[in-house]
């Protein structure tokens, strides 16, 4: 008798939208050459967005979701992986257009496969997941840019969620001064606890739309957010500061001039934590467990949850009453 396993899965018909547990067969997995067994997997905004019915990222119906996986290699056709590796997938299609990591097993393409790197568990490569992935990345950016501690306070938006709050904690293990701003006046002291300097509303960050430069407050700053905010943060930032963007939960229309740019030389990198090439996949995982392991990693693990307990907790997040990070124990 083949065997069969647990998954969540979103399906679509004309006008009807639902999101149900199910009992899966091998068989029902699609087409790739590595076969995982997923210990964890985790939640982000997009995988919310992918449980809902006008959320748009999903690509095609049925559908997994589960954007992040971690977890052990039962099968490979290809010589790269092979049985018993501890591995992880990320990004690229997984959880909206192929099947993803809210299922007990995954196969997947083996080009999209990252072994795990020494210095991580499985665990903490979901309390990771995209979201502390894409923290990095944008890190990474601002450091090639040339920030540095010595630089000046770096913005963190978006704070209490998963590429706020991890950033923090990675900014901080750096030496940075972190500047974390946040709607929610509850958090002030998990912010504080995980490495943020200071603490400061949303609404102090943002400018004089009027106004095409304002005072100079930043080095730069990863914004996970957009909108608005967005648009302040390019009025504000230092001479040659940067900002890292990789967010649009405040909205997806950015009113700014070219002053900030010609005057003061500032730049917007965009993060496309879904599509990096492996060569910088690997080398920001391999940071992951290293340099920009936050010591306060633990602390960002807000919740473990069953498959069974994914729709409230998505919902909760669509809600905007989600804070710090919620990994999903498969096995």
């Amino acid at each position: 008798m083949e065997q069969t396993f647990q998954a969540l899965i979103v399906m679509k018909a004309d006008s009807c939208f639902s999101i149900t547990r199910k009992e899966f067969s091998m068989s029902d997995l699609p087409e790739g050459e590595v076969t995982i067994k997923v210990s964890y997997s985790s939640v982000n905004y997009k995988d919310a967005l992918a449980c809902s019915p006008s959320g748009k990222v999903v690509t095609k119906f049925p559908m997994v979701p589960g954007i992040d996986l971690a977890g052990i290699v039962v099968d490979s056709t290809d010589s790269k992986f092979k049985k018993g590796d501890a591995v992880l997938v990320t990004g690229y299609d997984l959880g909206t257009g192929h099947f993803g990591g809210y299922s007990e097993y995954a196969r997947v393409k083996s080009e999209w496969v990252v072994p795990l790197p020494d210095g991580l568990s499985l665990k903490e490569a979901m309390i990771y997941g995209t979201a502390g992935f894409t923290a990095a990345l944008s890190i990474e950016r601002l450091e090639q840019d040339g920030i540095t501690p010595d630089s000046g306070p770096i913005l963190v938006t978006g704070a209490t969620g998963g590429v706020g709050s991890l950033a923090i904690g990675m900014l901080h293990k750096r030496g940075y001064d972190v500047v974390a701003s946040s709607g929610k006046k509850a958090e002030k002291e998990f912010l504080l606890s995980i490495g943020a300097n200071e603490v400061i509303s949303r609404n102090d960050i943002l400018t004089d739309p009027s106004r095409p430069l304002s005072k100079q407050k930043w080095a730069a700053a990863v914004d996970a957010v957009g909108g608005k905010a967005l648009a302040s943060i390019v009025s504000s930032l230092k001479q040659h500061g940067a900002v890292a963007v990789s967010g649009l939960t405040a909205g997806t229309d950015v009113h700014t001039t070219v002053f900030p740019f010609i005057l003061r030389g500032i730049t917007i990198f965009g993060i496309d934590s879904a599509y990096c090439p492996m060569e910088l996949r690997k080398k920001i995982w391999k940071r992951l467990a290293t340099d920009l392991k936050p010591v306060s990693l633990e602390k960002q693990l807000n919740h473990e949850i069953t498959i069974e307990q994914l729709p409230e907790t998505l919902a909760l997040l669509l809600d905007g009453k989600h804070t710090g990070r919620t990994i999903v124990k498969l096995h």
